[in-house]
């Protein structure tokens, strides 16, 4: 196969991209597919971090200002640059973060669609009136931007997950602020080129529209992310990543009554009823439980399958993990690429010790392909059976580890499985039956942000609403109301009566 170093050389001329201005050696970018050195990278230091927050500040006192249908010209232009180096950006995120080909374009394509969707919400930014009891008065809400809005983006949705952010924020009125995984800043850096250029578009038609320093990028590790956290500059703060650094952050947003936006981790399930389509589902576990190596915040960690249809259901899943394509992502026909590094690779093994210590029976979760490269960490997917819902059960590790378990009883039984663990994040029921369809959507249910039905343990569409709850966070990047979480609301009491009537009847005459 062709070196990833190579690979990306073609991807910065295709883009026009020159990485000279961030060369340095704080951070050093390997490719997952080779365990290639991809390049090397300085840091930001907190005070840059700062500077740069401060910058973002002073552009969102001028931007606030520009009509909403304006700003969002200038996100319509990002996506049409985004539609243009669809290829070349897909490919990148398959190199740096390890996912297979479809799965890189794939997520530029809902960057694209992200902005159709926020283009959109420009010229829906609008608040109700409001029923007063006071003669001769109207009231009314109405919204404007927040200021700052700092991203804080993880590996596995390199680019997803700020365009959501970006988007939304920007058509809002606000500044942006972001700082990708240092595993993955490459891509950042792209997307920071393609929305500069955008700018660089947008102010060719309407020159001085976009002030200086609307959108910065900030690479580095936590101490830059802690800025971002503590800063009062920064109205909004939308995290995405661990649970662990989810706690660390909403802590420090909280010192300071600011905003945080959390979407955290994952560890969903899927209950398999008696009436479930076998063949439907098998294929929807498959690519919930091993696409993108099993490191999606929305991958499917827990089955939970009657025992009426477990032995066939089973022997269904065996038959594909046995199969299953794993290899280089850009190589046409796989479907497994690798995990994002050792330290991943590390968890699942031990996840897997522990899993099997409290009886779980363990096919794959072997390390495979080692002929690609010895910094490389490809897994076959682990396949687990589990006499229990147990500890191991209860905990997220960002890998193709798919645990199941039976249940004997009703709907009921399952879903209180289900819920009890500490995340919230995605859930999935198959069945045929209406009854446990409907109780799995109730206020009964599913405990989780996303609760689907003969579908796997899918993120939304565009525009549904996509987050969690518990220990997930709670945060929501989109849903009919998304434009809401970046801007505040204002309360408006018009008086064009000549009286001045106090409400509640209070009376106070002077």
């Amino acid at each position: 196969m062709t070196d990833s170093r190579t690979c990306l050389q073609q991807v910065l001329q295709a883009m026009d991209l020159d990485l000279r201005a961030h060369e340095g050696a704080d951070l050093t970018i390997r490719a997952p597919r080779d365990g290639a050195v991809l390049a090397g990278l300085a840091s930001h230091t907190p005070q840059q971090a700062q500077a740069a927050v401060e910058c973002a500040h002073s552009a969102f006192l001028a931007w606030r200002s520009v009509p909403a249908p304006v700003r969002g010209e200038l996100v319509r232009r990002l996506g049409g640059l985004l539609r243009r180096h669809k290829a070349a950006l897909g490919e990148l995120v398959s190199l740096e973060a390890g996912k297979i080909a479809s799965e890189g374009q794939g997520e530029v394509q809902e960057m694209i669609d992200i902005c159709d969707f926020a283009v959109g919400l420009s010229r829906q930014l609008h608040g109700l009136t409001i029923a007063s009891e006071r003669p001769g008065h109207r009231m009314m809400e109405t919204w404007h931007p927040m200021g700052v809005v700092g991203i804080v983006s993880a590996f596995n949705f390199p680019v997803a997950v700020w365009s959501w952010n970006a988007a939304l924020a920007l058509v809002c009125g606000n500044a942006i602020v972001w700082k990708p995984s240092e595993k993955t800043p490459l891509t950042a850096i792209a997307c920071q080129h393609l929305l500069q250029r955008a700018i660089a578009e947008f102010d060719r038609e309407r020159p001085g529209t976009v002030p200086e320093g609307l959108s910065q990028l900030l690479i580095g590790g936590r101490g830059v992310g802690a800025v971002l956290a503590a800063s009062t500059r920064v109205a909004v703060l939308s995290a995405t990543g661990s649970v662990r650094m989810g706690r660390q952050v909403a802590v420090k947003v909280a010192e300071r009554l600011g905003r945080a936006i959390l979407e955290l981790g994952g560890n969903n399930a899927m209950i398999v009823t008696p009436t479930a389509d076998l063949e439907l589902a098998a294929r929807a576990i498959t690519f919930a439980a091993v696409g993108t190596a099993g490191q999606r915040c929305t991958t499917l960690r827990r089955l939970i399958v009657h025992a009426s249809v477990a032995d066939a259901l089973l022997a269904r899943l065996e038959r594909i993990y046995r199969s299953i394509a794993v290899g280089d992502p850009l190589q046409e026909g796989t479907l497994v690429g690798p995990l994002i590094d050792r330290a991943a690779f590390d968890a699942m093994q031990r996840a897997l010790v522990q899993a099997r210590a409290e009886g779980g029976q363990v096919m794959g979760g072997e390390r495979v392909r080692e002929d690609l490269g010895a910094d490389a960490w490809y897994v076959r997917p682990a396949l687990v059976r589990m006499p229990r819902q147990s500890a191991v059960m209860e905990r997220e590790t960002f890998a193709p580890i798919l645990y199941v378990v039976r249940y004997e009883g009703d709907t009921d039984e399952a879903i209180a499985l289900q819920n009890a663990v500490p995340q919230g994040l995605s859930s999935a029921i198959f069945t045929a039956s209406l009854g446990d369809a409907e109780r799995f959507m109730s206020a009964a249910g599913s405990d989780c942000g996303i609760a689907n039905v003969n579908i796997g343990t899918s993120g939304a569409e565009i525009g549904g609403a996509f987050g969690g709850e518990k220990e997930t966070g709670g945060g929501r990047e989109s849903g009919s109301d998304a434009w809401k979480g970046y801007m505040r609301r204002v309360t408006n009491t018009v008086n064009y009566s000549g009286a001045l009537p106090l409400a509640q009847g209070v009376r106070f005459d002077v």
